[in-house]
């Protein structure tokens, strides 16, 4: 899958975890796994979406659209996953029920509405099962065809 989808498409997510623990309460979460956030790409560059404690920091990053910025995260130590197409918008109850916390907030930029995902690090397993069953699907379709 290309980083980069073609105009007018919705723009690929990465979603990183982090182990820091700015809050007293985070230090009860899996370390390695207390907080996380977002990145979108299209064909301009990228934009972070950080959802922290008082507020919600959306960035235009001022770097060059190819830059590989999963890999700069993942040379800084964060655990990164994706790309994810994000889904159509749907409504939910759950989206309007949901507490606000980075968990929701990334959940929402996928187009998710896992009622039962509550922590990055139930975040995380949920994502790697996707990422792993739709590269599973990727490697059948591809082998049925070349056999």
């Amino acid at each position: 899958m290309s980083r980069f989808p073609g105009r007018g498409a919705e723009p690929l997510v990465w979603i990183a975890f982090s182990g820091r623990a700015d809050l007293a309460w985070q230090r009860l979460l899996r370390p390695g796994f207390r907080h996380c956030f977002a990145a979108l790409a299209d064909q301009g560059g990228w934009t972070v979406v950080d959802p922290l404690a008082g507020r919600v920091v959306v960035e235009r990053l001022g770097v060059a659209p190819d830059f590989d910025l999963p890999a700069f995260w993942r040379r800084a130590g964060f655990r990164v996953l994706g790309p994810f197409v994000p889904a159509p918008p749907r409504r939910s109850l759950f989206a309007l029920l949901a507490p606000f916390t980075c968990v929701t907030v990334c959940l929402r930029l996928l187009g998710r509405d896992d009622a039962l995902v509550l922590t990055p690090r139930g975040l995380y397993r949920r994502l790697a099962v996707l990422l792993a069953s739709s590269d599973r699907k990727k490697f059948l379709t591809s082998t049925a065809l070349s056999a």
